[in-house]
């Protein structure tokens, strides 16, 4: 099967089943209310920059597709839709545009819709590995990008069919990407990037990383329903049994950050509400992709209704803890609870330090 027609196939499973993970843990953060929050709702300011492009509020749509002639539309809808809403736009794996050079306008459409905002390429460590760190800046030219996500989805090669499962001195191929004039970030797919990889890649020279945690879109589920469909009954078995495996988002963002990274959440941000607990955990921006994919088969609007829903839930979430700009919402005090909880004190983290010692810093 071409890398073509298996981007075909995610889109499909993606709209027909149910693909995320069985957990949802940004239900563990709570934001302490300030029942006197002496602000004006209007005066809330949720504007940032990012590689160096003012976005209106601190929202990524996250990668989903490209390198199919049908999915030339979704990938322009979503760039007219972020255009509008002034977010940042991640496009889907380049791989199969190398492979085939017609492909190279699902992608590069994107731009063309979108020529004021962030966008962001896309490429497999894998693919990185063998193709060199000049890959990078040829991704980049394609689609006139900002930066270039290197993502690291093991998992769901481990399930896939035709997985390539090679991961051995992708860490050096990393470090060499990291050198060149175009910024990379990297990118989990679903199962979170832990502390002790966080310290390699920032020791590597990785300033960026989207932790794609646990609690969204499972490409091991995904992967699961394509090797039922081929009758592959032992991979499907697999990806079943590795469904939630992983790091959740909100303790990979504390993780990733602790390293020194700059922070992009993604992995279960399904409202503004936890895009506010992503960025009062620490996180510069959030990302989300699925909730967008169904909307982006009909039309921008129903693309920016979406959006504008985020956005809206993100502001009632700043109005209601008293911060009239983002640097405040970083520093809003915030309790964790149940599971999370448990991962980061396991983990060794104070959390004392997410809430009664920011409330006396205010």
């Amino acid at each position: 099967m071409t890398t073509s027609s298996r981007k075909l196939d995610h889109i499909r499973i993606c709209l027909e089943n149910p693909v995320e993970a069985d957990c949802r843990p940004f239900e563990d953060l709570v934001l302490i209310h300030r029942a006197l929050p002496e602000i004006d709702e209007a005066d809330i300011d949720m504007s940032c920059r990012f590689l160096g492009r003012e976005l209106k509020a601190p929202l990524l749509i996250s990668a989903m597709t490209g390198g199919h002639p049908d999915v030339l539309k979704i990938n322009v809808r979503l760039a007219k839709a972020a255009e509008e809403a002034g977010v940042a736009l991640g496009l889907g794996s380049q791989r199969a545009a190398l492979e085939d050079k017609t492909l190279e306008k699902t992608f590069s459409a994107a731009r063309d819709a979108a020529p004021d905002i962030p966008i962001i390429g896309n490429i497999g460590a894998v693919q990185l590995k063998r193709s060199g760190p000049e890959i990078i800046e040829r991704l980049a030219e394609m689609i006139d990008a900002d930066a270039v996500a290197v993502h690291l989805n093991f998992l769901q090669e481990s399930i896939q069919p035709e997985g390539d499962k090679d991961a051995g001195a992708v860490l050096e191929a990393i470090r060499s990407a990291a050198k060149g004039r175009v910024p990379i970030i990297i990118k989990e797919t679903g199962a979170g990037i832990s502390r002790e990889t966080a310290l390699d890649l920032v020791r590597s020279g990785v300033k960026i990383i989207d932790v794609s945690g646990v609690g969204g879109l499972s490409w091991a589920g995904v992967e699961a329903y394509r090797a039922a469909e081929q009758k592959d009954r032992e991979l499907e078995d697999m990806g079943r049994l590795f469904w939630s495996w992983g790091i959740p988002t909100p303790a990979s963002i504390v993780e990733c950050r602790d390293a020194g990274a700059t922070v992009i959440s993604s992995g279960g941000v399904r409202s503004g509400l936890d895009v506010a607990r992503s960025l009062a955990l620490g996180a510069s921006l959030a990302g989300a992709a699925l909730p967008l994919l169904k909307p982006a088969t009909k039309d921008p609007q129903e693309v920016v209704k979406t959006l504008n829903s985020y956005i809206r839930a993100l502001r009632i979430s700043m109005f209601l803890c008293g911060c009239k700009d983002l640097p405040q919402l970083a520093r809003v005090p915030l309790v964790v609870l149940g599971r999370t909880r448990e991962w980061l004190e396991m983990r060794g983290y104070d959390l004392r330090a997410f809430s009664v010692y920011r409330e006396l810093a205010r």
